[in-house]
């Protein structure tokens, strides 16, 4: 069998480190996998509690002070409760005030025209 070439030698010379790293490194990873059968390997874990609103008002009740004076009551009181639910606020009276509550006034139909009675 013929002799081993220089680019053979340099080529096992470089494998050679990383194939102990690599023995070693597993042997790392095996010590740290011993543990205590005894104790719990679950770590506890329970999900962050969903947002809730600060004060969260009575939509129904608010939205049919808002509403008494419409000539459309039932599509005064849907549109009003969509928007109450969204922005947890409703304007007092029974028109305008929408400076009251900003983000009642904020939201539009498709159209672009303002949805929120």
């Amino acid at each position: 069998m013929a002799a081993a070439s220089g680019r053979d030698r340099v080529a096992c010379a470089l494998l050679l480190p990383l194939l102990v790293l690599g023995a070693a490194a597993a042997e790392s990873t095996e010590a740290n996998v011993a543990v205590d059968p005894n104790q719990d390997l679950q770590v506890p874990w329970s999900p962050a509690p969903a947002p809730s609103p600060m004060n969260p008002i009575d939509c129904r009740s608010a939205c049919a002070s808002r509403c008494t004076l419409s000539s459309r009551p039932n599509l005064c009181n849907r549109a009003c409760g969509s928007c109450c639910a969204r922005c947890n606020c409703v304007p007092p009276g029974t028109s305008g005030n929408y400076r009251m509550c900003p983000c009642y006034a904020a939201i539009t139909t498709r159209g672009g025209r303002p949805k929120c009675p």
